[in-house]
């Protein structure tokens, strides 16, 4: 297992959450659906109704400085976004 690096808690996310009962999570690029689904039922004790992801690509990136121009790039990464059923949830802040 471990295919879920971590949650995303944005603000657009928390809207997500209270509108429609999705849960967003970075997950890893060879994770597929039913390996996310099984690991967010086993690891949240919740009944996972669909699983969507998305690919998302590295983005180039420079700036000016003092010292000159400095160029980097963004990490490439996937995300998932999970609907869990009707009255289930997630607490991420239940550990703190």
């Amino acid at each position: 297992m471990g295919y879920i690096i971590k949650p995303l808690i944005t603000e657009k996310m928390n809207n997500e959450t209270e509108r429609r009962g999705t849960y967003g999570f970075i997950v890893r690029p060879e994770a597929d659906k039913l390996q996310i689904k099984a690991e967010v039922e086993q690891k949240f004790n919740v009944k996972v109704v669909a699983v969507n992801t998305c690919i998302y690509a590295g983005k180039s990136k420079s700036r000016y400085t003092r010292s000159g121009l400095i160029k980097g790039r963004t990490d490439a990464f996937k995300k998932a976004i999970v609907k869990v059923a009707e009255g289930d949830t997630i607490d991420f802040y239940g550990n703190i």
